[in-house]
């Protein structure tokens, strides 16, 4: 069985300590072939593509160059990133990779009824998950952020129009998936359809291993604080598809014994406070995976358990939501399409 950790890393945090259990636990059994097996680092975490091919063919060079490419374009991180210049009006030019995340990132947004929104960029920053120093807005300040996360944008031809010059975009919440269905289409390019990747816990697989059997994903087990251990809480077999997760448990800060989640509220600017500790999300790639896990724990488990029964037949139905009930123990709520995938 091959057993995956499944945990959406931090930046920042310590690629090393999530690459040696993901080592520990990568056991191929009774396959004809070994796969080829590819580690290294991109947008501040860890990378992991397994991959059959006839050639044994080394890939890591062109996985690279590809994942540095999208970081040249996506990428807060990056002070020369496309993004970057976008969002400090020196450009409003987008280029293919932040046109396509622009344009499925508003259609998510109408989707998920704002739930999922792009233009969170300056209240991430204000709340100290990213770049930037934390700043803990006081009400004048949140109500001017607000207003600048609510202002209109629109793409005219590749062009990037937006009706407040604070407003900022912000696809970390979409950008990693993307950037796995990327590596997938490359290795699609290479003739290459047997294969795993997990770029920071996001992860696509297709097709299956050499001795037929299906790719297995481990999904982590929320944990009590950000330095646990990962420990696997279920598995599922993965053959075409993604799985992402979106939690509160790794990426977070406490003040004064209240503990600031990084996933914002687009309604409040204000980082969520309900229960739901993480949300798992298969899709059929990972872009979307990985926003629906977002927009899932923006809402909470009531409206995103309400919002599942309302869209039966759209996106994000297979899902497993994690929390602690009212007597602190672990829960759980799993739709019945994320049930049928274990069968």
């Amino acid at each position: 069985m091959n057993t995956v950790f499944h945990t959406k890393n931090v930046r920042h945090s310590g690629v090393g300590r999530f690459l040696i259990p993901l080592l520990l636990l990568t056991v191929l059994t009774g396959c004809r072939h070994e796969p080829v097996h590819l580690l290294g680092e991109a947008q501040g975490t860890y990378y992991s593509v397994q991959y059959y091919d006839r050639q044994h063919r080394n890939l890591q060079p062109q996985v690279d160059s590809l994942l540095a490419a999208f970081d040249q374009s996506a990428s807060l991180w990056v002070d020369s990133s496309l993004l970057r210049r976008l969002n400090a009006g020196t450009t409003d030019s987008l280029d293919d990779v932040l046109l396509f995340l622009l344009t499925h990132s508003l259609d998510i947004r109408d989707y998920t009824q704002g739930a999922f929104d792009p233009r969170v960029g300056r209240l991430v920053q204000a709340w100290g998950f990213s770049f930037r120093e934390r700043s803990e807005p006081d009400g004048a300040t949140l109500d001017t952020l607000l207003r600048a996360a609510q202002g209109d944008i629109a793409i005219v031809g590749n062009r990037y129009c937006r009706q407040y010059d604070d407003t900022e975009l912000d696809f970390n919440a979409i950008a990693q998936g993307y950037a796995a269905d990327l590596v997938a289409a490359m290795l699609d390019g290479y003739g290459i359809h047997n294969y795993l990747i997990d770029i920071g816990g996001e992860v696509v697989a297709h097709g299956h291993k050499a001795d037929g059997s299906p790719w297995r994903v481990g999904i982590e087990r929320p944990s009590a604080d950000s330095l646990s251990i990962p420990v696997v809480q279920t598995a599922i077999p993965l053959c075409d598809a993604s799985v992402v997760t979106s939690g509160s448990y790794r990426k977070y800060y406490e003040r004064d014994g209240v503990r600031y989640s990084h996933t914002i509220d687009p309604a409040t600017g204000r980082p969520v406070q309900h229960s739901l500790l993480s949300v798992s999300v298969v899709e059929r790639n990972g872009m979307l995976a990985d926003a629906m896990a977002t927009a899932y724990m923006v809402m909470g488990l009531d409206s995103a358990r309400a919002f599942i029964a309302a869209h039966p037949d759209g996106p994000g139905t297979k899902a497993v939501l994690f929390l602690y009930d009212s007597c602190g123990t672990l829960a759980s709520y799993a739709t019945p399409q994320w049930e049928e995938l274990k069968n």
